[in-house]
């Protein structure tokens, strides 16, 4: 998707880094990519895709999480921030997508040196959360459910919180970018 009505670009500011967070199946990646494809030059980077890159030793996420896998959950942040902060530097505008619940996405943010940095948290209510986790080829709830990820999302400190609940791919990027300057951390 791409819109008619170009991202703001601020005169005299670096290219940005725009981070989309929100539960399992809020719309990350659909929303992420669509946003991203709003500016003139974009990069959509997949949080999920630096998990895949450890081929072997995989720590699972199932709950409790183990220090393993919260040492895995680090370098995975660690390593889309600082290739946010690569695209950005060559005027390549980064849209991060990634679950950064509570704490993780001001830990996230911090890591991202690139100014300015703006941040998204994707709020659909757990009813909706469910709906569109049934309608994925991929089901994500299990030990985590949709109630204690909604909740998570909503209680996350930081960014530009959008209530998904009914609404479109376009309407929610739409709003991102009319209420931009709400999503900025840094």
């Amino acid at each position: 998707m791409t819109s008619a009505t170009p991202a703001p670009v601020v005169p005299g500011e670096e290219t940005p880094v725009l981070v989309v967070t929100g539960a399992m199946a809020s719309g990350k990646s659909t929303v992420a990519d669509a946003l991203a494809r709003t500016f003139p030059l974009a990069a959509h980077l997949r949080g999920d895709q630096f998990r895949r890159f450890v081929v072997s030793g995989q720590a699972s996420t199932a709950p409790p999480l183990s220090a393993a896998a919260r040492a895995q959950l680090d370098l995975r942040q660690a390593l889309a921030a600082q290739a946010a902060d690569t695209y950005a530097a060559a005027g390549v505008t980064a849209v991060v997508q990634d679950i950064l619940l509570g704490p993780d996405l001001a830990r996230f943010t911090a890591r991202v040196r690139t100014r300015p940095c703006y941040a998204v948290v994707l709020t659909p209510d757990a009813a909706t959360l469910a709906a569109r986790d049934a309608g994925r080829h991929k089901q994500a709830y299990g030990a985590w459910t949709p109630e204690e990820f909604a909740a998570a999302a909503r209680a996350t400190p930081g960014g530009l919180h959008v209530d998904t609940t009914g609404w479109t791919v376009a309407q929610t990027v739409r709003r991102v970018l009319d209420r931009l300057d709400e999503a900025r951390v840094a």
